[in-house]
């Protein structure tokens, strides 16, 4: 029996949608664990006696001919990508790699339990079957495009084959914000800094130390809420208490996904024994400071103390540890620049992802954007100088170029008259500090026009995420509508 049969109650229009983003929800689809998910597209469109096409990277592609009356109306391409952000809060058993996620509904509110719901960007690929799977919708000859890895640096878009496509407008489905369309977004990349390290066998009082309680959110639509970053947090805090007295780092990981700004960071530390009551009391004193600084954007920061017991461990050396904890004092994080033309829109921006410290190094995975390409290169190179400086060096991956603004558009007008006949307001165009696949798009298929649109889904890359069930009906109409429009 379906999780989620309350929905059935509400007599919507959009009940295959929710069906179908039910059915890809019970499947994993992590980011680089796409394989399943993808093999259960090509099964539906078999199904459905599609033409399909699934490459090497497990990117799908669909297509649908027109239904009658329609035959003559230019194709529209429906886009978005079928991995997901895999964040779950501390102490969920789940396990991404093999188990679905647990659907509830909350309200107007469609949720997973402990874990993110993966709404960005299934409900694109719900969408895009309903239609497929309902004869009874007007439409011009759909191709339907679902990539994979778009999460970790849009590496099936810059892999997938689109010379069988006959369209030039383009539906991108992956923005969370209804009533907003976007037509332009920042580029990105993801820059890995390595630091060699040592260590040296030590005894002493091990203590394990964990920064939690924060926010979180998407690395670019979030990254302007200024919220605290865990593991530029841990860094601030080994310098305070390193200063203070004798520590001696054990272990050092924080975040899981470079997208996603890291909500907890945590530290095992080895200090005198006689030391354990001067570690507490430096750490709160710490903690009243944070939760000052960060009242309105991470209320519940805190500092979390376990101690364990006397043993003797391997620590970085001195240089080792001084070099980390310099490196996190000085990485550039946050918002660089704020765009001067559009007001209130980040320009370039730098998240501190994923924190590892091994036998051999230390690295950190930062997701670097800017709608300005020198600027994105140039905070590359700020990175690789202090990694250099410190003995390090950095690696490049999912490049992508931003996608920029078409003054004259078709589509974007007809979007404009559809969305006004059937909510009776204006619906709103705008630009994005976070990354969309319509650039990389743009540059495979010849005068691309597209928007990017989609339902009101809220705290995506985080176990908080939740999507509307009226506003995705409502995308939902919109949907059947302007694909009615384009004949």
């Amino acid at each position: 029996m379906s999780k989620l049969a309350e929905l059935k109650q509400l007599n919507l229009s959009s009940q295959k949608v929710f069906h179908y983003f039910e059915e890809l929800c019970a499947i994993p689809h992590g980011s680089g664990n796409t394989k399943q998910i993808s093999d259960h597209l090509v099964e539906f469109a078999k199904e459905h006696n599609l033409e399909w096409y699934q490459d090497d990277s497990n990117n799908v592609i669909m297509i649908q001919e027109a239904t009658a009356g329609y035959e003559q109306a230019a194709p529209i391409i429906l886009q978005g990508h079928m991995d997901m952000v895999c964040e779950k809060e501390s102490g969920c058993e789940i396990d991404f790699e093999k188990d679905g996620l647990q659907l509830y509904v909350d309200g107007d509110f469609l949720k997973a339990k402990g874990t993110t719901l993966g709404g960005d960007d299934g409900i694109a690929v719900a969408y895009a079957l309903a239609i497929l799977d309902s004869p009874e919708i007007a439409h011009p000859r759909l191709e339907v495009v679902l990539t994979v890895d778009e999460e970790i640096g849009m590496l099936g878009a810059e892999e997938i084959d689109l010379s069988m496509l006959k369209g030039h407008r383009m539906l991108n489905i992956d923005s969370d914000v209804e009533g907003h369309f976007l037509t332009s977004c920042a580029g990105g990349m993801t820059v890995e800094a390595s630091v060699p390290v040592s260590y040296i066998t030590q005894e002493g009082l091990c203590v394990s130390v964990t920064v939690a309680g924060l926010e979180g959110g998407h690395s670019g639509s979030e990254i302007d809420k200024e919220h605290a970053n865990a593991n530029i947090v841990m860094g601030r805090l080994l310098k305070y208490v390193s200063d203070r007295m004798e520590i001696g780092i054990c272990s050092l990981w924080g975040g899981q996904k470079d997208n996603a700004i890291p909500r907890e960071c945590t530290t095992e530390l080895l200090i005198p024994k006689e030391k354990a009551e001067e570690l507490r009391d430096c750490l709160t004193a710490l903690e009243q400071t944070l939760k000052k600084e960060f009242a309105a954007s991470d209320p519940n920061i805190s500092i979390l103390v376990k101690e364990g017991e006397v043993t003797e461990k391997e620590i970085l050396s001195y240089a080792s540890m001084t070099k980390v904890i310099f490196y996190l004092r000085n990485v550039p994080n946050g918002v660089q620049n704020m765009n001067r033309v559009m007001q209130g829109l980040v320009e370039t921006s730098l998240n501190a992802g994923i924190m590892k410290l091994t036998s051999e190094k230390f690295s950190l995975i930062s997701s670097v954007r800017s709608s300005v390409s020198s600027r994105k290169e140039d905070l590359k190179d700020r990175i690789a100088m202090l990694a250099e400086f410190l003995g390090g060096e950095i690696s490049v991956g999912g490049d992508y170029p931003a996608w920029e603004y078409r003054a004259d558009s078709k589509l974007r007008d007809t979007v404009c008259t559809v969305y006004e006949e059937l909510f009776g307001t204006q619906p709103v165009f705008e630009a994005i500090h976070a990354g969309l696949e319509c650039g990389i798009l743009s540059g495979k298929i010849s005068d691309l026009d597209c928007v990017s649109f989609g339902p009101n889904n809220y705290d995506i890359h985080t176990p908080k995420e939740r999507l509307s069930i009226s506003s995705t009906e409502r995308v939902w109409k919109f949907l059947i509508e302007f694909l009615k429009k384009c004949n």
